[in-house]
């Protein structure tokens, strides 16, 4: 049936996804899901009564990894996270699963060069193990080309206006003049990236990031980029934010006894499926959905 192929391709996902960084020398890690704090700052969370305490599901596994990096050069996770906003949209729910990696002595091109091989391994095997999953879907895979812009470039090809966001006609854009290409954009503007991300200089007015997004099929896959781990330059970051250092001590303090640079990024899985699979709605990527309105079975 349909919903069977689909959960066949989702496994090949999986599968291909665990396959490539093994071959690589990764190792897989499990990061904790009830947090103390917001891993990211800014998204919604969803709080649990954690004994006395109040705990919140973890919207990320990323301050989580990041020390990780630490110690372990190079790991990836494949965890569920949840996001409390109140979408309703045909790409977004509650509940996820995010395919991550974090690398150490890595600057923001290997993250890029890992997820751009990474992506096509997934592809490419899908292609060879699931034909009679993507011809009852009508699919027709092809492996992807890259593309590489900068943020400057972007806005320039899509007429944007400079310090926003792509917006999701931005991505669809992007799809139509670099058709089955994953397209990379890279060299953001700070402000339009997450505290952690190292900006692209450490001279004092540097105003561009060395975070990335990647755009695949008109829609935004995976953001990443170069973390900092730098322990008075992540205090300033967090300031600039409006969060409070002091939520974050356990986290800043990890890169006090010489941390290295390090890189990663997220992929989450039901995106990758819908895509994948052609599906109009990620719900039918999800097993057991929840979003605002559902939460059984």
């Amino acid at each position: 049936t349909r919903t069977q192929a689909i959960f066949k391709i989702q496994n090949e996902i999986t599968n291909a996804f665990k396959e490539f960084f093994y071959k690589k020398g990764f190792l897989d890690m499990q990061p904790p899901c009830i947090i103390g704090s917001s891993s990211e700052g800014g998204t919604e969370l969803f709080s649990v009564k954690y004994f006395e305490k109040d705990a919140y599901l973890a919207q990320s596994p990323q301050l989580y990894k990041q020390m990780i990096a630490c110690s372990m050069e190079k790991t990836f996770m494949i965890t569920p996270v949840w996001r409390a906003e109140k979408h309703n949209t045909t790409r977004h729910i509650n509940e996820i699963r995010q395919m991550d990696i974090e690398v150490a002595f890595a600057n923001q091109e290997v993250a890029m060069k890992y997820l751009e091989e990474s992506v096509k391994y997934i592809i490419g095997e899908v292609i060879k193990k699931c034909k009679d999953e993507l011809e009852l879907l009508k699919i027709t895979l092809k492996i992807p080309k890259s593309k590489y812009l900068s943020y400057d470039e972007t806005v320039k090809l899509l007429k944007m206006k400079y310090g926003e966001d792509l917006s999701p006609e931005d991505e669809r854009k992007l799809e139509k003049k670099f058709p089955d290409t994953i397209v990379f954009v890279y060299s953001w503007p700070l402000s339009l990236k997450p505290f952690y991300i190292m900006p692209k200089t450490l001279s004092k007015n540097e105003k561009l990031s060395s975070g990335f997004d990647a755009i695949y099929k008109g829609i935004e896959i995976c953001s990443g980029g170069q973390r900092i781990h730098i322990p008075d330059l992540l205090t300033e970051r967090l300031k600039a934010n409006g969060l409070d250092p002091k939520d974050f001590k356990s986290y800043i303090d990890s890169f006090r006894y010489g941390a290295p640079s390090h890189s990663g990024w997220s992929l989450g899985l039901e995106r990758m499926t819908q895509i994948i699979c052609g599906l109009d709605n990620i719900k039918e990527a999800t097993m057991f959905p929840r979003d605002r309105d559902r939460l059984t079975p």
